[in-house]
């Protein structure tokens, strides 16, 4: 039956207003859609490279890249079908260059500032949430910003700092010792909420002289923001899909109050204000120490009150200042606490590496292994369970930056364009998006080997070794890894990140073990929950959720 008018009107009324804007913003698009469309047929300025078909006249392929539950495979086959350098169609018409050639990607990450910067909906994206700093600038602006934290994770700082990781690691160990206590024949635990907290008290005293007591209990404002993005802004939700894919052609839209948005809106405030308590803190204490030069000077909270000067000769405003601790946040508590559950879920899943990595820890005796014997040869299958984490499971998914100039591009390997040219390097217009799939060339078997897939820590000492011709070895990032990028963007606390990473890890696997909760622990299933950044969860959970059966190890 065909709707009167008067229900048409009903149901015209009834949209919200952000719904109202989706679809107003769709026909904007359309529009626009059809003169991209028309102005690319005319662009040859670009080497023209082979490209999947699109699965979505309006997305793309976003729509198979959503739904794969390994888009590191869906790379994969493309790369084997289309060349190391292809192009995928992206929503609304428009194109992005898929950097796999090792080549190809140093050269990206080498010029990184130079060349390539972020989209301008990723920095705003980012701006909304931590503000304008070192992860949202560009340019000089990044230079200064950089410059002027960098002293804070100087190898010396980091090796001061170890002790913190250790204590914190100590901490939690008397915790779970007193729940052992009760029940000797073992305890299920959701790790990832140890990790959290964990990582939460060492970011606060190695990073801001300030401990959160997240070990002791204490509720957490930081921790209940970063998990309410995990367990509300990670459900699917189709408003939240539409207005991210228009608000990349309208920025108006990106601020539209999904219920997305309004995490991100509620994160930042509280974000904000706890870095404004710190910093408060920080200069009253100052004040009363005078101004005699203290180790606290060369910390994170150190530097930032010292380019708060009007005279700092890296002067930062105050907003700047407060987005460097966002970020630093985000980075000290997320990313190391997810590093440190998928390490113990994959040590759960190999219960033989889990054991061999035990016994090294013990043979190397009671004490904590200083920095140097962490960051050394001291403890090589640790290094090497730690590194395979960071492989299989990186932080960042993808590094994606917009070329502000034309720019050629070697390759190691020729690839075939569209029009059937063979050619050994590519031309990048200005303006092209440019894409390092990091989970895909951490995975990719043409690098790694036939075993690509698989947790297998003793790959490491295998491709140190002078002999080994794989091909990871091209790559130029840290240990031929680029899950903490690579050249001017190399991320900052990557020495900080592995140092906390080693200590906690080496406290956890010394002490006790780690098996899945279920039934059947080699069946349990793990899936992740979309966060700001991915997070495991145990399948049949709501929520980042892993919870693992610990018992002590008889000593």
């Amino acid at each position: 039956m065909a709707s009167s008018p008067f229900a048409l009107r009903a149901d015209i009324q009834s949209l919200r207003l952000t719904d109202a804007a989706v679809l107003l913003g769709a026909v904007w698009v359309l529009t626009k859609l059809i003169r991209r469309v028309i102005a690319s047929r005319s662009a040859t300025k670009g080497t023209r490279l082979r490209a999947p078909p699109r699965a979505s006249l309006l997305f793309g392929v976003s729509p198979i890249l959503t739904r794969a539950d390994e888009p590191a495979i869906v790379f994969d086959d493309w790369a084997r079908t289309y060349g190391a350098v292809f192009e995928i169609p992206t929503p609304f018409g428009g194109r992005r260059v898929i950097l796999t050639d090792p080549r190809a990607v140093n050269h990206f990450y080498a010029s990184e500032r130079a060349v390539y910067v972020k989209p301008a909906m990723t920095r705003r994206v980012i701006g909304n949430i931590f503000g304008h700093g070192l992860l949202w600038a560009e340019g000089d602006d990044h230079k200064r910003q950089r410059k002027a934290l960098t002293p804070a994770f100087s190898n010396a700082a980091i090796r001061q700092l170890t002790q913190v990781f250790y204590n914190s690691a100590h901490k939690l160990e008397g915790h779970w010792d007193a729940k052992l206590e009760k029940s000797p024949e073992g305890v299920v635990l959701d790790v990832e909420a140890w990790m959290n907290r964990v990582a939460l008290d060492s970011i606060g005293i190695a990073g801001f002289g300030h401990d959160f007591h997240s070990l002791d209990g204490e509720p957490s404002a930081v921790a209940d923001a970063f998990d309410s993005m995990a367990i509300n802004g990670g459900r699917a939700n189709t408003l939240n899909f539409l207005v991210f894919m228009l608000g990349t052609q309208i920025p108006l839209l990106a601020e539209a109050p999904t219920p997305r948005n309004v995490l991100f809106k509620k994160l930042r405030n509280i974000l904000s204000g706890i870095a404004d308590s710190l910093m408060e803190e920080s200069r009253k204490e100052k004040e009363a120490e005078g101004s005699s030069e203290s180790a606290a000077d060369r910390s994170i909270i150190g530097l930032l009150l010292k380019a708060e000067r009007d005279d700092a000769e890296l002067h930062m405003n105050k907003t700047e200042i407060t987005a460097q601790m966002n970020v630093l946040l985000l980075a000290g508590y997320e990313t190391t606490s997810i590093s440190l559950t998928w390490a113990l879920i994959e040590l759960c899943r190999n219960l033989q590496l889990q054991e061999k990595l035990r016994a090294e820890l013990r043979a190397f005796g009671p004490q904590d292994p200083t920095w140097d014997q962490l960051t050394g040869t001291a403890l090589p299958f640790l290094d090497g369970v730690v590194l395979e984490t960071l492989r299989l499971h990186p932080a960042l998914p993808d590094t994606t930056r917009q070329a502000q100039v034309d720019d050629i591009i070697p390759l190691s390997e020729p690839v075939v364009t569209a029009t059937g040219e063979t050619v050994d390097r590519i031309t990048v217009p200005k303006d092209t998006v440019v894409t390092v799939s990091i989970r895909y060339m951490n995975r990719s078997a043409a690098l790694w080997g036939a075993d690509a897939a698989e947790f297998n820590p003793e790959r490491w000492a295998a491709l140190d070794s002078p002999s080994s011709s794989q091909r990871a070895k091209e790559i130029q990032g840290h240990r031929h890894l680029i899950t903490f990028l690579d050249g001017p963007r190399t991320c900052l606390g990557k020495n900080f990140a592995l140092a906390e990473f080693k200590a906690v890890l080496s406290v956890l696997v010394r002490n006790y073990t780690f098996e899945f909760a279920g039934v059947e622990g080699k069946d349990t299933g793990i899936k992740t929950v979309l966060g700001l950044i991915r997070r495991p969860a145990v399948e049949g959970q709501e929520g980042p959720i892993v919870p693992l059966r610990i018992k002590r190890v008889e000593a």
